[in-house]
């Protein structure tokens, strides 16, 4: 089986690589994220000017083509420089709805705006009862004249709080959970009745509550067929699973090779701890855990433009994988760096964090299971 990529996705990747080590250091990284700001607007600009932010767009919607390859490029090296801009907000879940479901004045007026990077958007599919069942919208579109009227709470919103616009799945009809009955509505962040509360999360990324009372939007807002959202949200929340997924693989990784080399400059009785066998053992252990979690990552790119219940199968089975081997990994670069493993000055303590909050976005690993289990 061939795993090689082509020039072209291989220069992408280098592009990504060059730019983490020459502009992206840890340093830079926690200024961003100690700043007020929710991201840095010179970064940003500096990914469209990369061409990241069309990177996954077809060519015909103005994009470069790209597709779950490109993807899991990025995100790897993304992972490796720990970044804090909305990549995968902004990029992969609202552009991930638009490319898929939006109409062409929607992509020339919205879309446009993402991949030159000048535009900032947000998916706003959660909601406090849903856990992780994205069909769980308790959220209400009911016809009001020419347009809708949009009532209902949506959490954790990731951009929540930079956004210019929300995508908003709402139920036009069905019971809560219904798969059928969902509607998604472009929603602008200043519109009447919409209130949100942003804030910094645990791993310095942004997100916000969104409440929304009685906020009215015209038919032209509705992205796609009436009732009929929950397969394009069901997708665009694989490809964002599938992106912190990579974003995983590039942070165990990093979290390897940076205890494997504390371990060579940590003298103690005299000696690097890393010419103790025990711990030379479990480092072996931790490469071996990404090896195996980077071939599941290949596996489910092979699988992502395949049938729907194998593509759903083996996302499920590398954030299953993430869930599990990515918390060990972590636990055992933060133990064999010693206490200095949990404080703020040492990026390993915020490598962990991120590797934390990935194993229980889009669903934790018991959730994943279980869906790998019925999809089988």
């Amino acid at each position: 089986m061939d795993f090689s990529i082509t020039e072209e996705q291989s220069m992408l990747a280098d592009s990504v690589s060059r730019f983490i080590d020459q502009d992206y250091d840890f340093e830079r990284r926690m200024s961003i994220a100690e700043s007020d700001d929710w991201f840095s607007d010179d970064v940003w600009q500096a990914f469209a000017d990369l061409g990241l932010t069309a990177a996954l767009f077809s060519e015909e919607d103005g994009g470069l083509g790209g597709g779950p390859v490109e993807l899991m490029l990025i995100m790897e090296q993304f992972g490796r420089g720990l970044v804090v801009e909305p990549f995968l907000a902004n990029v992969v879940l609202a552009g991930g709805v638009l490319k898929r479901a939006g109409s062409e004045k929607q992509k020339a007026e919205l879309l446009a705006g993402i991949m030159a990077g000048t535009t900032q958007a947000a998916l706003a599919f959660a909601e406090p009862q849903g856990r992780f069942d994205a069909a769980d919208i308790a959220t209400i579109a009911t016809p009001d004249g020419a347009g809708y009227r949009l009532s209902g709470r949506k959490a954790l919103v990731l951009n929540g709080g930079a956004a210019d616009f929300l995508i908003v799945p709402a139920r036009t009809s069905g019971e809560q959970a219904d798969v059928d009955g969902i509607t998604l509505f472009v929603v602008p962040s200043d519109a009447k009745g919409l209130t949100r509360k942003a804030y910094k999360t645990v791993d310095a990324h942004s997100a916000a509550e969104i409440e929304l009372r009685d906020v009215l939007v015209e038919k032209s807002s509705v992205i796609g067929e009436v009732g009929r959202a929950y397969p394009v949200l069901s997708d665009a929340l694989d490809d964002a699973t599938l992106a912190i997924a990579a974003e995983a693989v590039g942070i165990m990784r990093t979290l390897h090779d940076k205890t494997v080399e504390y371990s060579r400059n940590r003298i103690q009785f005299g000696v690097p701890i890393g010419s103790f066998q025990a711990l030379q053992h479990r480092m072996v252990d931790m490469l071996m855990e990404c090896e195996q979690t980077r071939s599941l990552l290949m596996w489910a790119v092979m699988l992502a433009d395949g049938s729907d219940a194998d593509r759903q199968k083996a996302i499920s089975a590398i954030k299953y994988q993430v869930g599990t081997a990515g918390r060990h990994v972590g636990e055992e670069a933060v133990q064999l760096h010693g206490g200095m493993g949990v404080t703020w000055e040492l990026d390993v303590a915020h490598y962990f964090k991120r590797l934390t909050s990935i194993g229980i976005l889009f669903g934790n690993a018991d959730y994943h299971l279980d869906r790998y289990v019925a999809l089988s």
